[in-house]
């Protein structure tokens, strides 16, 4: 691949979206220029895979990975996006964390199903994010559609109004219509604050990359047109930050890769057990499976033997890898699917397109990781590590003491960090 000119030389070639104010293209004065700590802004490119980055339609990404640090990140398992998101910014495994998966129940909670749309602090508790942390601190945090973010960490809910827990200063309820543009220039408004009431930390999440390897597949020329429009916003970011005179430490990453899926590499479960002896509550790359009450030896015999493409594990015996199945909430079952195949109970609303939530170290499942900024020496290419190294790496950044509960550290980034 050939890199394209350092960062340096970004704002002179980036133009600005046509909705940007005049405002905008103007250089700050000097003086606010010195006034200006660093920020630090995490951005989450969902379904970014790390060889994206690789096909020449990211020359924003492009310069910052070479002006700064990159590598193909490792998922955690299972590689599912609110999962990761959550260890992005705790530092601790799904397992650990309390999202097990984009569905999941509880024990404690058997007539209740966890689902993207959930913003109980009940599901949420089990690991503090790095906001939250930053909250107490005294360090101003804000988020665009970060999932997690709108949850009231440490809250209760009850009579359908959750008491205490702790948001960012500012955070926004998600809403798939808002642009990449409008949340671009969300954060860029906040920037635009005075001192005191100016984030010091920000996240930033796109949808689009993932929307589109989903409904395409990673390979579809749309994919890439998808990739080729996030690397514009997160120019119009950069281009917009200069233009204001503030520095920034910027964090890219994603929660996962993607993969081809196909209508003939499809398991049915059907196939393999009655369906009177279990239900499912995530099928798809994996099946999260519950045996029915009084079917747990049939359902047994059924799932613990080989099967083409899929294997399946009791909970007890999930291979120490996956770092997964002490929780409570990981089902008694787990059917994890090939690459490229899928695993349904019931027909889907669609196959054909792209999926993930696969073995986290499939190469097709590794996700960005881009670093760049004034903490950040440029030294290209890392080694591959686990995203729970993200938070880690963060709280640096964020002059946080180091947290005594996560599974990741910042081992990865010590000699790349100007200390």
């Amino acid at each position: 691949m050939r890199l394209l000119p350092p960062l340096a030389a970004l704002a002179a070639c980036l133009a600005l979206p046509l909705t940007a104010s005049t405002a905008l293209s103007r250089p700050a004065p000097q003086a606010a220029r010195q006034e200006r700590a660093p920020v630090t802004i995490l951005i989450s490119i969902d379904g970014f895979r790390a060889d994206y980055l690789d096909r020449g339609e990211t020359p924003v990404l492009s310069r910052l990975a070479a002006g700064g640090v990159h590598a193909a990140m490792r998922p955690s398992f299972p590689s599912k996006t609110f999962p990761n998101h959550w260890a992005l910014v705790t530092g601790r495994v799904p397992d650990h964390n309390g999202i097990v998966g984009n569905s999941m129940k509880d024990p404690a909670r058997p007539d209740e199903t966890f689902t993207m749309a959930n913003d109980d602090p009940f599901w949420w508790n089990e690991a503090a994010p790095v906001w939250e942390q930053a909250e107490k601190a005294g360090v101003r945090s804000a988020t665009v559609f970060w999932p997690g973010s709108n949850v009231a960490w440490g809250g209760t809910k009850g009579d359908h109004k959750v008491s205490g827990g702790t948001r960012p200063e500012d955070w926004l309820q998600f809403n798939q219509a808002v642009t990449a543009t409008q949340r671009v220039n969300t954060v860029l408004d906040w920037m635009r604050r005075p001192a005191a009431i100016r984030p010091r930390f920000v996240t930033l999440y796109f949808d689009t990359v993932d929307s589109a390897g989903h409904e395409y597949g990673p390979d579809a020329p749309e994919t890439n047109t998808a990739i080729k429009e996030v690397d514009r916003n997160i120019g119009d970011l950069v281009a917009g930050l200069k233009a204001l005179g503030q520095p920034v430490n910027l964090v890219i990453v994603a929660d996962h890769g993607m993969a081809g899926t196909a209508p003939d590499r499809v398991v049915w479960l059907k196939d393999i057990a009655d369906p009177a002896d279990f239900t499912t509550v995530e099928t798809g790359t994996y099946a999260a499976i519950y045996p029915q009450p009084g079917h747990e030896a049939a359902l047994e015999k059924a799932l613990d033997r080989q099967h083409d493409h899929l294997q399946c594990w009791a909970k007890a015996k999930i291979p120490a890898r996956f770092r997964y199945g002490s929780n409570p909430r990981v089902a008694p079952w787990i059917c994890l699917a090939d690459v490229g195949w899928v695993v349904f109970d019931k027909p889907p609303h669609k196959v054909e397109g792209g999926n993930h939530g696969y073995d986290n170290e499939a190469p097709e499942m590794a996700a960005l990781f881009v670093a760049n900024g004034p903490a950040f020496r440029a030294a290209g290419k890392l080694p591959s590590f686990d995203n729970v190294d993200v938070a880690p790496l963060l709280r640096d950044l964020l002059k946080l003491p180091p947290a005594s509960d996560a599974d990741g550290n910042d081992t990865p980034f010590r000699t790349v960090l100007k200390r």
